[in-house]
């Protein structure tokens, strides 16, 4: 069995348990031993971050290859429009290239939503919207360089979910610990994954006198 951490981590929190700049890290909340973020959540960004002590765990819930949903909160500058949300939709061309299709929808503020330390900036002559949007990749700042690319900076990011795993009753600042089962569908991924883990592991077929293994890797096609 493994150990999984829902953590809502708030606004000026670094991902890691140690800094030697004095800013506050994940060390003044949580307390577990032997436990690491699968994944990383930016300074200035809140919401959902998962820690576990379970290594194979901590690669399938962060590595991007495996595509695990994660949905945003986000509050912008600026009315959004359809037609931003459409491009966000279909893919917005970054500097590192076309983003994956995304879900993105326009929604009114969180319900019970915590107030963030500092607060946002407010302009009375500027509205702004809250959009959710739902990515299968984690470029570095992606969320707010996607919502910039269509003409609404973010102003608040809040990460409301990782694949089943949400936000959904932890205040600002508070963690829930739960424990996987073996058979456990991540689990039961994370296993067949180490079996075959390399184009030796599956046995091979003969090909015109030569020997070629069945796996291929879905990334190089």
């Amino acid at each position: 069995m493994s150990t999984l951490f829902l953590f809502n981590k708030p606004y000026g929190v670094l991902s890691q348990f140690s800094c030697d700049k004095g800013r506050s890290t994940l060390r003044d909340y949580l307390l577990a031993p032997h436990i690491y973020p699968a994944g990383r959540l930016d300074f200035d960004s809140e919401g959902l971050l998962l820690l576990t002590d379970d290594g194979k765990l901590q690669q399938q819930i962060s590595d991007p290859r495996f595509k695990m949903p994660k949905t945003y909160w986000a509050q912008v500058e600026g009315e959004l429009t359809d037609a931003a949300l459409q491009r966000l939709e279909e893919g917005v061309l970054l500097k590192d290239g076309l983003t994956r299709p995304a879900t993105a929808s326009r929604i009114v503020a969180p319900e019970k939503l915590w107030l963030r330390d500092p607060p946002i900036r407010y302009r009375a002559h500027i509205p702004t919207s809250w959009l959710s949007l739902t990515i299968s990749e984690g470029r570095n700042r992606q969320v707010r360089r996607m919502t910039a690319a269509v003409g609404f900076p973010t102003l608040r990011l809040i990460r409301a979910s990782i694949g089943e795993w949400s936000i959904e009753h932890l205040a600002s600042g508070e963690f829930q610990c739960i424990t996987l089962p073996a058979d456990h569908p991540l689990k039961q991924s994370i296993t067949k994954q180490r079996k075959f883990s390399h184009p030796s592991a599956r046995p091979a077929r003969q090909t015109q006198g030569k020997m070629l293994p069945h796996w291929r890797n879905p990334e190089s096609r």
